[in-house]
This record gives C-alpha cells, structure tokens and sequence, in this order.
C-alpha cells in the first residue's frame, strides 16, 4: 500500500505527468499540491522539477516548500522521492544562472557541462544533455530492484550533480564528464534522469518507490 503519495508543486513544469506515471503503477491516491497540511499528511513524498534553478529556488522558497521537504525528510522520515531539477534544488550551490544558492540539504555543487564538450574519444556532445544514457548503479538500493545495471534512463539537462561524500552515490553517468545520476540518504532517493520519461525501467523505479520503506 502506497498510501498517499504527495507531488510537490511550486509552478515549475509538468507535474501531472509524474502523477499519471505514479497512478499507472499502483499509487493509491496522488495529489499535486503545495498546501502545507496535505504533504504533511502524505505517506511519501515527490519533490520534482524543471526550468531555470533562479526561478525554481525563488518560487520553494516563496511557498515555503523548502521546509516542508525538509520537514518531510528529517522529522518526519518519510519516503522523498527528488527529479531533475528537484535534485539539484537539494545541493548546497548551483552555477546556473550566475550562480544560486540552494537547500543545502546535501552537500555538494551542480555544474555547467561546459562547451564545447566532447565524448571520450573526441566526439562534440550537445549541451543541454537531451535523451537517453546508460546508467551504472554503484550501490545496491532498494529503488533498483528489478532494474539491470547500465539500463538507460531519459535526461533533459545542461548542468550535472557532484556530491561531495561520495558515499551517498548509487547511480552514475557518462556524458563527456563523470556526474550524479542518483543519490540516496536513509529516506531520499534522487535522480537526475526522469522516470516519468522512462519508460519500463523508470515505471519500475517508480512503483519500487511506492514499495519502499525509505530504509537503505
């Protein structure tokens, strides 16, 4: 039983389709909100995202779901599910937009690919990162069961995570710079990839999140 599965919602992006994608594997009730009481209430929750990360920091902050989501994973321990955008919100600086200052409720940066960039063996990769890329698991987390290592995950994004414990790693990239493609702590599991855009393998991610206990 997922119970009820909050999307949090600060006006950034097409949330809907992360709540079709979490109703189509099982989740008993989703709702897309910013209203203080019902992610409070929620069983675990979604912290997803697009857009310009000035933007996105300025509208958490004016809704004030910085302290609901930190709310949601240090008081309340409840399963956070972060996407895209939603997981580079959680690193302490990104050099989007000139620079910005975000949650800091992981320490690390997010960075600009850089241009131009090149493959390993000197082929020009496209910035932003758009589309599909192996993903490698370097750790063994419940949200993986059921999905091979190097599976391919869809992205859309022009700058990439670098946490700097490197324990908190579990999923990796290659796209002309070694990056973050996930990462978990206790009750957090954040990716950079979209599982709502994924097809099979992000529906399974998914639905092992309306499973998970939010234990490692």
């Amino acid at each position: 039983m997922s119970g009820v599965v909050a999307v949090i919602d600060y006006g950034m992006g097409n949330l809907h389709s992360v709540a079709s994608a979490l109703e189509h594997v099982g989740a008993d009730k989703v709702v897309v909100t910013h209203d203080a009481e019902q992610i409070r209430q929620a069983d675990r929750v979604v912290f997803p995202g697009v857009g310009a990360m000035r933007d996105c920091m300025a509208e958490i902050r004016r809704l004030e779901c910085d302290k609901l989501l930190a709310d949601a994973l240090l008081e309340q321990h409840k399963p956070v599910l972060a996407i895209c955008v939603g997981m580079q919100a959680l690193l302490g600086h990104s050099e989007e937009n000139n620079g910005v200052d975000c949650l800091n409720l992981v320490d690390g940066q997010v960075r600009y690919f850089g241009n131009p960039l090149t493959s390993a063996d000197g082929e020009r990769l496209k910035v932003p990162h758009m589309g599909w890329n192996e993903v490698r698991q370097t750790r063994d987390h419940p949200l993986w069961q059921g999905i091979e290592d190097g599976t391919r995950f869809y992205f859309v994004h022009s700058y990439y995570v670098l946490a700097n414990d490197r324990e908190l790693v579990v999923g990796a990239l290659d796209y002309g710079v070694a990056a973050d493609a996930a990462l978990a702590r206790d009750n957090l599991f954040a990716t950079q990839f979209h599982p709502e855009k994924s097809h099979t393998a992000g529906l399974k991610l998914l639905k092992n999140f309306l499973a998970w206990d939010g234990q490692r």
